[in-house]
């Protein structure tokens, strides 16, 4: 998540949250790239002919976006970070609304990550990984946000521990623990981290 501007970014969200309207208008061209990576990201792990395109994820994102009371951001990451929780919402809520089954259904199957945390078959959909995310939540709420942060938002280990304020180290054992414990979730059998 590299951007050629990160304290320009970060200057304008800070003006953002303190109430500057202009800011705004000059923050979404400058990170629309990025958003646009996130959303192609999402999208690609969605079925084939899904109503919802990447223009319109990032669309609907910005919009919650400015209908969100202001945000203390912390930076670019931070933002970032908020923007994939946002798609997360966005598709999840898209998924139930169509009346998708809970499990199996018509969702294109989606992997955990590209280490095939999920069997090759892709055995579990969208809205059961957020249902297992959320029961992780339950439980850890860090090692949730650690997975929530560096699946859904991309962010490496060192992006992570900056938002979560701790160590890249232990993003890293969150990361690898709320991996077998999701894994034990999507699987059926889960009884604690």
């Amino acid at each position: 998540m590299t951007s050629p501007v990160p304290a320009h970014i970060t200057r304008l969200l800070l003006a953002w949250s303190h109430g500057d309207e202009d800011a705004l208008q000059q923050l979404v061209p400058v990170v629309y790239r990025e958003l646009r990576r996130l959303a192609h990201r999402f999208m690609s792990r969605e079925r084939p002919g899904h109503t919802l395109q990447t223009t319109a994820l990032i669309h609907e994102t910005y919009q919650r976006l400015i209908e969100t009371p202001h945000v203390r951001w912390q930076d670019r990451t931070h933002f970032y970070a908020i923007c994939a929780q946002l798609m997360r919402r966005i598709l999840v809520d898209h998924a139930r609304s169509r009346g998708y089954q809970k499990r199996g259904g018509d969702i294109r199957l989606v992997p955990l990550d590209d280490a095939s945390l999920v069997p090759l078959e892709r055995t579990r959909d969208l809205v059961a990984l957020d249902e297992a995310l959320t029961a992780l939540g339950a439980l850890d709420s860090r090692k949730a946000k650690v997975v929530e942060l560096r699946f859904f938002g991309g962010l490496t280990a060192d992006e992570t521990a900056e938002v979560l304020k701790i160590s890249p180290d232990t993003v890293l054992r969150d990361w690898k623990l709320a991996k077998v414990w999701l894994l034990r979730e999507l699987a059926g059998g889960a009884d604690g981290i």
